[in-house]
């Protein structure tokens, strides 16, 4: 029953990507900033609830200018962060390539930036920067890769720099995924390195619905700050979160 279950989800996910598909490409370019902020949340918490994760979000968001520094266990975390408060994500350029996907990303206001090349990340700081001020929300995953929600993994400096070039603040957020009905913490969204896509997503739709817990912390200040102090900072922050 709950592979039948799962699989009539998996069938709506197909056709809510189609349907964002098709808003992203007719539908906003006669949309604002604002109006397209607002699309991408009610498209992400529409795509979460057909998934059976419902989002809860403790403490507030902060208003741009701000560079949000978040752990990370899953590709879903995207899609939470968007539901909870729309912001711009830094994505590897690979994704942009990506079939339906990556329009949808590129809907949703992401950076791109080629991992592989150092230039590139210099580049991608100024872009940050500039972004940042002229007033806009961005979200980066500090870890450099997923873990378990339960340890994290070192915050790598080189992602808080534009933070600190533009002189806005970072806020720290932690993210968790739990079963709605006992509140213990769930393993199936996690997003190990021999998962695809599709076998991620298939162990999340098979789970018991779930929670997506998004703690917003405290802005920390980064004027005249070493990006490596501000990194340790923002990572002791989202561990107490966590707790």
């Amino acid at each position: 029953m709950r592979a039948l279950q799962a699989l009539y989800k998996f069938a709506r996910v197909l056709g809510w990507v189609v349907y964002g598909y098709w808003r992203v490409r007719t539908v906003f370019p006669k949309l604002s900033d604002t109006q397209q902020a607002r699309a991408v949340e009610v498209w992400a918490r529409g795509m979460l609830a057909i998934m059976g994760i419902e989002v809860r979000v403790k403490g507030h968001p902060s208003p741009g200018p701000v560079l949000m520094a978040a752990n990370h266990i899953s590709w879903l975390d995207i899609l939470v962060m968007h539901a909870a408060c729309h912001c711009r994500f830094v994505a590897k350029s690979e994704i942009r390539n990506w079939p339906l996907l990556g329009v949808l990303t590129t809907g949703g206001g992401s950076l791109y930036i080629e991992r592989s090349s150092s230039r590139d990340a210099m580049r991608l700081v100024h872009h940050m920067a500039d972004a940042l001020r002229q007033g806009d929300v961005l979200a980066v995953f500090p870890e450099g890769g997923t873990g378990d929600g339960v340890t994290l993994l070192p915050f790598h400096a080189n992602l808080l720099q534009a933070a600190i070039s533009a002189q806005v603040p970072v806020q720290p957020v932690a993210l968790q995924f739990v079963e709605a009905a006992t509140h213990q913490r769930s393993l199936a969204p996690c997003y190990h390195a021999h998962d695809t896509l599709i076998s991620s997503l298939w162990r999340t739709l098979c789970a018991p619905p779930l929670l997506a817990v998004v703690h917003y912390g405290s802005t920390q200040n980064t004027r005249d700050r070493h990006r490596r102090d501000c990194a340790q900072d923002v990572q002791t922050a989202v561990a107490d979160l966590l707790k």
